[in-house]
């Protein structure tokens, strides 16, 4: 016989509440899913890039902010190595996103990323969020052109 779902294994004794397990989470509305939101998002995006990574973004009428990733067999032939990149991009989105404007994005890794140690990627990611962060500082100060 197979059990229910779990609550999010938070124990009473647990440190972090309810509503933080909520809001670190990644529901599939923080996700680019379908291939018409990629394939709209290829046609009239901004870019930016760091070392291993590039992303392409766009403003979305959503509530939150989606991410889409592409790690090609181009990257790497390797399976494993192409779910440790996707491994490390969720983990650091899912931590960051609620920070983020609301935009789509898409972020491409380049092969450069698969003999990166992970920690080097994690900083490459947070200096990616951190851009895509300023510009909704920038956004909501009204100095930076539409």
């Amino acid at each position: 016989m197979r059990a229910g779902p779990r609550d999010a294994s938070v124990s009473p004794s647990d440190p972090l509440p309810r509503a933080s397990v909520r809001r670190y989470g990644l529901p599939r509305a923080a996700r680019l899913l379908k291939a018409g939101d990629f394939a709209a998002l290829r046609g009239n995006s901004r870019r930016l890039s760091v070392r291993h990574f590039l992303a392409e973004y766009s403003p979305n009428d959503q509530s939150t902010c989606r991410l889409g990733q592409a790690v090609s067999r181009r990257v790497s032939k390797r399976a494993v190595d192409r779910n440790r990149i996707k491994r490390l991009v969720r983990e650091s989105y899912r931590l960051v996103r609620c920070e983020l404007p609301h935009l789509d994005i898409l972020l491409i890794a380049r092969s450069s990323a698969v003999k990166t140690p992970s920690a080097d990627l994690r900083e490459d990611l947070a200096a990616l969020w951190k851009k895509l962060s300023a510009l909704k500082a920038a956004a909501s100060t009204g100095t930076m052109r539409g």
